[in-house]
């Protein structure tokens, strides 16, 4: 099927738009009004542009309270639309939409209403163009597609048809299993959307809110199975209205944000109702993720030594080094921590950019090439670089901040990494910390990255996204959601940091956009394994006293227990699964921290009404030149 999009939905001028459209594979393009009105040259030239970019123009819209007038009203409203009949003749558009009215002159009436479609569509007919009713959410007489159609089966003409909205559907609540019932021939054009679940008026969400597909929180999969059953065979195309894709986010980015989530979709479709006859064997299903391998650091020498050393003092053990490269390799338990300390190749090049850096992370897949098949096939950028006689060519995809995302899995030599590239150490004599895993992984960016990546991680592997949360810092609010999969082998959390002044933004701007902040370890026994981080000359992070009050107060814990939280500088939390406790190092660098977690029970969360307390203590490290200024 072809893909569309309305330059409404990304930013720049109608050239850029047009341009970062077509560099993004779609077929055509919808070419909302104001587009054209603010563009300086003429319909043909618009013509011209978008048939040179090989793309061709799918929709003219929107034309705006035609039916249901009282004369003279009637009258004018069909001038109006003779005029934009001559202005789609020239620039080539052979579909416009009509949104539902809105206009207080509006008599309504489905039998009024289909009369003035009927006289459009003859109009329409004898300049060989078509139009499409839509059903606007909050129409003053039709706002339910239902609706809509009864008035297009009552014009009865062939050049009048139905458009459909996923968004105008889905935010009334309306179930769009009834679409099924519609010929697929009488729909001419869908328009799909995903947006948040926000409790406000629907057309200030509509205006404001709306997001890509797989980037909110509607069942637009769903629509899109019942659309494709109707019969539907048309473009599908995207109409987003989102203040933040409108207002300086990059073109190109959103396009392809928008390319890969038409690709996700159909790909939902296609795997859900196999009766559709979609090709569910175009690419692998999403990526289970099972574990992860690896977590590597580009530093320097000097740094490395810095961070190995508060490393050794978490209880990792350096084990091993690579039998060429300057790159050493510490673990504890079944976590493997990579100190990359080369001075060419990538991992040099991203710690002369952002210094000291987590610049890599390895994930235990089942199948390290339909990984690759699967991002690739999701507009990942697949990463390459010359590999040496004796290492291995693992598959890899950048991620976050330009980093770099690993696959390794156990039917190939991958599973044997450590073995074939690295050379045993001695290992010196360490305490038995108790760390068992890797709990959650902190990617930090700018906020309005957080939607790109969201639908990067949520399209590529096995994964659910929680509902965004508001941290809270001194110097503003950072938003956070969660990627995770089922079995909590992968946990993501994605920080957004809207200014430069909170912990987070801080982070960003003076490590130039590096994405890892934290990563967080498990132990079974929180409390043991504070006592050998003491004794292993680990410092923790310094929780005010006031904190532990206030706990006491909202949990109703008895003293002993607020006692032993305090004497180990733990954070708790707790929800109706379980408890949770939380050990932090001091920051290293510019914000770069780690993290000692216990879950207990079925705690869900990951501790973020101590995020305010973390930072604050956090901050006070700092040394003051690096302390945002408030």
């Amino acid at each position: 099927m072809k893909t569309s999009i309305a330059t409404v939905s990304i930013s720049g001028d109608l050239a850029e738009k047009l341009e970062a459209i077509a560099a993004a594979g779609f077929d055509g393009v919808e070419i909302f009004e104001n587009d054209l009105l603010t563009f300086n040259g003429s319909p043909r030239e618009v013509r011209r542009m978008v048939a040179d970019l090989g793309l061709e123009i799918t929709l003219f819209q929107p034309f705006r309270d035609f039916e249901g007038l009282p004369e003279p009203h009637r009258a004018r409203a069909f001038e109006r639309a003779e005029r934009k009949f001559d202005l789609m003749q020239e620039m080539g558009a052979e579909l416009m939409l009509v949104c539902s009215s809105v206009s207080p002159l509006a008599l309504g009436g489905i039998d009024r209403c289909a009369a003035d479609f009927r006289e459009l569509g003859e109009r329409a007919q004898r300049r060989g163009l078509r139009v499409g009713y839509e059903a606007l959410a909050w129409g003053r007489h039709i706002s339910d597609h239902r609706d809509a159609w009864e008035i297009v089966r009552r014009a009865d003409h062939p050049n009048v048809g139905l458009i459909l909205d996923s968004f105008h559907t889905l935010s009334r609540g309306i179930d769009p299993d009834g679409i099924r019932s519609i010929p697929g021939d009488r729909i001419f054009f869908v328009q799909l959307a995903d947006a948040p679940r926000i409790d406000m008026d629907v057309l200030q969400w509509s205006r404001h809110y709306r997001n890509m597909p797989g980037q909110g929180d509607l069942p637009v999969a769903d629509f899109l199975r019942a659309v494709l059953a109707a019969g539907y065979s048309g473009p599908l195309s995207l109409e987003v209205f989102n203040d933040q894709f409108r207002g300086g986010g990059s073109p190109k980015a959103i396009a392809v944000d928008g390319r890969r989530a038409l690709t996700y979709l159909f790909d939902q479709a296609a795997r859900a109702e196999p009766a559709l006859g979609l090709d569910a064997s175009a690419m692998p299903p999403r990526v289970a993720v099972e574990g992860v391998a690896f977590v590597e650091f580009a530093t320097s020498e000097q740094e490395g030594a810095k961070l190995a050393s508060q490393l050794t003092s978490i209880g990792f053990a350096r084990v091993a080094r690579h039998h060429h490269k300057r790159v050493a390799l510490y673990r504890q338990g079944d976590i493997n921590i990579v100190l990359n300390t080369e001075r060419e190749g990538l991992a040099h090049s991203a710690y002369v950019t952002h210094g000291t850096t987590a610049y890599a992370i390895g994930l235990k897949v089942e199948d390290a090439q339909a990984a690759i098949q699967r991002a690739a096939a999701m507009g990942a950028a697949i990463h390459e670089q010359p590999v040496a006689r004796g290492d291995l060519n693992i598959p890899a995809i950048r991620g976050v901040g330009g980093g770099v995302i690993y696959f390794i899995d156990a039917h190939s030599d991958l599973g044997r990494v450590w073995d074939i590239e690295f050379v045993p150490e001695a290992r010196a004599d360490h305490a038995d910390i108790g760390l068992i895993g890797m709990d959650h992984i902190a990617q930090t960016m700018a906020h309005d990255e957080m939607l790109t990546w969201v639908l990067f991680y949520g399209s590529i592997f096995a994964t659910r996204k929680s509902p965004m949360v508001d941290v809270l810092d001194p110097s503003g609010i950072v938003r956070s959601q969660v990627i995770e999969n089922e079995t909590g082998t992968l946990r993501l959390t994605l920080n957004g940091a809207e200014n430069s002044r909170t912990f987070a933004g801080h982070f960003i701007n003076e490590a130039f956009g590096a994405s890892v902040q934290h990563m967080a370890f498990a132990t079974n026994d929180i409390i043991k394994t504070a006592a050998a981080l003491r004794s292993n000359g680990f410092e923790a992070l310094q929780i005010s006293l006031n904190y532990y009050d206030d706990l006491a107060a909202r949990f109703g814990l008895e003293d002993d227990v607020i006692e032993r939280l305090r004497a180990n500088h733990l954070l708790y939390d707790r929800d109706d699964g379980g408890e949770f406790f939380q050990l932090y190092s001091r920051t290293f660098g510019e914000g770069l921290f780690f993290e000692i977690v216990e879950r207990r029970g079925a705690y869900g969360g990951y501790g973020a009404p101590n995020a305010p307390f973390r930072i604050a203590a956090q901050r006070r490290t700092m040394r003051p030149a690096a302390i945002p200024r408030l």
